[in-house]
């Protein structure tokens, strides 16, 4: 496995040092080891090293990573160039279009966002191929749990997009007034017409931003 090198390891070392991530970095070696695992093992903490914790703007939950060849490299909802892009990216792109009149680039990379503060972040942080949720229960969970809780506890404003269940049972121990949560339901094809069209919540996360004196988010993504 990667390691985290920046800001990030200070708040979250004590969680190296806990049973539960002990076994958990077993299992992830283990798994490397005899199976095809997603992302590369170096990309695993990407979401980390792309967005420091003292530049996190924005927060968004993903569930774990794609599973099929080529896509996950480390951040939720992201997929390498020249990767076709998901139905779920391609629904986030629909929704930043009718918000703000984002223009839907040709790629599904995302790394401008990290780059601008947007923390994309898995609920769990590796998979089988083409076995979705096949990291779930082994400990990942619990390391992304402490993740919140560090992002809870920092003193400025930070906006969480929490789109579906998962996301949202994910952040049940934000409680800092500081932070703005935008919830709605997944942009998954299979329920994005339930309320994810038309939630605005990246035109709304830039309306926070600028009212606490922060920098927006440029959320639009040149074509390659």
């Amino acid at each position: 496995m990667s390691a985290i090198e920046n800001d990030w390891l200070e708040p979250l070392q004590k969680e190296f040092k806990k049973p539960y991530y002990k076994d958990l970095y077993n299992f992830v070696v283990s798994e490397y080891q005899t199976n095809q695992i997603f992302p590369p093992k170096e990309d695993i903490f990407n979401a980390f090293s792309y967005t420091p914790l003292s530049n996190v703007k924005v927060v968004i939950i993903g569930q774990d990573p794609y599973h099929d060849v080529g896509q996950a490299h480390g951040l939720c909802f992201s997929v390498k160039p020249g990767v076709d892009v998901p139905p779920s990216l391609r629904n986030i792109y629909q929704e930043l279009r009718d918000d703000i009149g984002f223009e839907i680039p040709n790629h599904g990379c995302l790394t401008k966002w990290a780059n601008e503060g947007v923390l994309l972040l898995n609920n769990v942080l590796t998979v089988r191929a083409h076995e979705a949720g096949s990291h779930f229960h082994h400990g990942w969970e619990e390391f992304t749990d402490a993740v919140i809780d560090v992002l809870n506890e920092q003193d400025r404003p930070i906006v969480f997009m929490l789109w579906g269940k998962p996301a949202q049972n994910k952040a049940k121990s934000l409680n800092n007034p500081n932070h703005l949560i935008l919830k709605a339901p997944h942009p998954s094809p299979l329920s994005a017409y339930r309320g994810f069209f038309g939630c605005k919540h990246f035109s709304k996360c830039n309306e926070f931003l600028k009212e606490q004196g922060l920098t927006p988010i440029d959320w639009q993504i040149d074509p390659l």
